[in-house]
C-alpha cells in the first residue's frame, strides 16, 4: 500500500507536465499563426548603364610657386606687403636701403660725363690732324695716334654708359617687387636684416586659383581599365574626357568639377603608382596647397550593371557584404555579394545579384532569414533607379 501511494503522485505529475507542454505548443503555434508578416520596403533591381568611378588619394599643389629673392646685397629698410594676402605682379614687397646705390649711380654719371668730355676732345684732335694731314703739314703717325685716341674715347663712353645702367638697375632693385600674381605667405625676413641674392628667400608667392590636385593610382588598375575599354567590356565617355570630382578628408564634395590634365608617362619604381594631375577652380580659396583630398574619376561606364542603395548593403561579423532578398512566397533570403564602387549613394553589385530580384532597402530590424514579409515599393525607388537607355 505504501508503494502504491508513493508511485501515484509521480505518475500524476508526469501526465500533468505532458498536458501543460501540449497546451503551450498549441498556444505558441496559434500565436505564431496570428503574427502578421512584417512590412519591408523593397527595390526591384534592373540593368542600367553606370559610370565606372575610381576614388584616388591626392594632395593639393599650387599652380605656380615663386620665391621672392633680392637681386642685390643690402639692409632691409621695410616690409610693404600684408602677410597672407593677394598681391599682383609688380607690387612692391620690400625696400632695401637705396642710399649706397644712389651714390653708385651718381659716381657712374660723373664717370660718363668725363668719358664724354674726353671723347669730344679726341674727336676734335682727330679732325684737326686729318686737316693738317691733307694739307701736308702733319705726319701720318700723328693722325693715327689721334684716331686711336678717339676710338679709346668712344669705348670709354660705352663702358661708362653700361656702368651707369648697371648702377641704375641696382638702385631699381632696392624695391623688391612681386614676380607673379598670387597669394603671398609669411615674411621670412624682417626689417634690418642683411640679405643677398645667393642665400635669402624673403617670401613665397603661390598661384592657387585655379589649383592642381595630384592623385596616385596603381599602374595595373589603369592598364586594366584601358584593356576593358578596348575589349568592349566598358564603354569610354563619348567626349573622351574624364569627369573629375573632389572630396575633402571629411568626405564633403567640392562644389566645382575639375578636369584631368595628364597622367605621367613613368611609374614610381618603389610604389608602382602613377601620378594623375587634375585642375580645379578655386575662387573661394578653400583648397590650400598640401591639403589631403580624394578624387573621384569617371573615365568609362559599365552597361547592364546592377546598383542598389547604399543603405541596402549589410555586413556580417566578418565584414562580408550581403543583401536581404525577398524570394518565393515572400520569404527572406540573405545573399553574400561582391561590391564594385559607390556612385551617388548606390553600390554597384558585381556578383551575387540577378536582374529582377527584390532587395530589401528598409525594414531589416523587423525580419530575419527565412521569415515571411509583406513587401512594398521603396519610396525613393523612382529617384534611385534608372532604366538602361540602351534597352529602351
Amino acid at each position: 500500500m505504501t508503494t502504491l501511494r508513493k508511485s501515484f503522485p509521480i505518475s500524476g505529475i508526469i501526465v500533468l507536465c505532458l498536458l501543460l507542454a501540449t497546451c503551450s505548443d498549441e498556444g505558441a503555434t496559434q500565436q505564431k499563426a496570428a503574427t502578421p508578416a512584417a512590412k519591408v520596403a523593397i527595390l526591384e533591381v534592373r540593368p542600367e548603364r553606370v559610370p565606372v568611378v575610381s576614388e584616388l588619394p591626392g594632395r593639393i599643389a599650387p599652380m605656380i610657386t615663386a620665391d621672392v629673392r633680392p637681386r642685390i646685397t643690402g639692409i632691409v629698410l621695410k616690409r610693404v606687403f600684408v602677410q597672407g594676402t593677394a598681391v599682383k605682379q609688380g607690387d612692391v614687397l620690400y625696400v632695401i636701403d637705396p642710399e649706397p646705390f644712389r651714390a653708385k649711380v651718381a659716381s657712374a654719371k660723373a664717370t660718363l660725363d668725363s668719358a664724354v668730355a674726353a671723347q669730344t676732345l679726341a674727336k676734335q684732335r682727330t679732325d684737326r690732324q686729318m686737316q693738317l694731314l691733307r694739307g701736308g703739314t702733319a705726319t701720318q703717325e700723328n693722325a693715327d695716334s689721334a684716331i686711336a685716341a678717339l676710338a679709346q674715347g668712344n669705348a670709354d663712353v660705352e663702358r661708362s654708359q653700361a656702368d651707369l645702367k648697371a648702377a641704375e638697375l641696382d638702385l631699381q632693385y632696392t624695391e623688391i617687387r612681386a614676380p607673379i600674381s598670387g597669394t603671398i605667405g609669411r615674411a621670412l625676413v624682417t626689417e634690418g636684416a642683411f640679405v643677398s641674392p645667393t642665400s635669402d628667400v624673403m617670401a613665397v608667392i603661390q598661384q592657387i586659383d585655379p589649383i592642381y590636385a595630384d592623385f596616385t593610382r596603381p599602374a595595373e588598375n589603369l592598364i586594366a581599365l584601358k584593356n576593358a575599354v578596348a575589349e568592349g567590356t566598358l564603354k569610354a565617355d563619348d567626349s573622351g574626357a574624364a569627369h573629375l570630382k573632389l572630396l575633402s578628408a571629411a568626405g564633403q564634395l567640392y562644389p566645382h568639377e575639375g578636369k584631368l590634365l595628364f597622367t605621367e608617362a613613368s611609374v614610381n619604381s618603389a610604389t608602382g603608382q602613377l601620378i594623375l594631375r587634375g585642375e580645379f577652380p578655386n575662387p573661394d580659396m578653400n583648397l590650400l596647397p598640401g591639403m589631403y583630398v580624394r578624387g573621384r574619376i569617371e573615365q568609362a561606364s559599365l552597361g547592364d550593371a546592377l546598383a542598389v542603395p547604399e543603405q541596402a548593403v549589410q555586413r556580417d561579423t566578418a565584414g562580408q557584404a550581403q543583401l536581404y532578398i525577398v524570394g518565393k512566397e515572400n520569404k527572406v533570403e540573405v545573399r553574400p555579394v561582391t561590391l564594385g564602387w559607390l556612385v551617388e549613394g548606390r553600390w554597384v553589385v558585381m556578383k551575387g545579384l540577378n536582374p529582377g530580384e527584390k532587395v530589401i532597402v528598409e525594414g531589416f530590424q523587423r525580419t530575419a532569414p527565412g521569415a515571411s514579409v509583406e513587401p512594398e515599393p521603396w519610396a525613393k525607388a523612382g529617384t534611385a533607379q534608372k532604366t538602361n537607355p540602351d534597352k529602351g
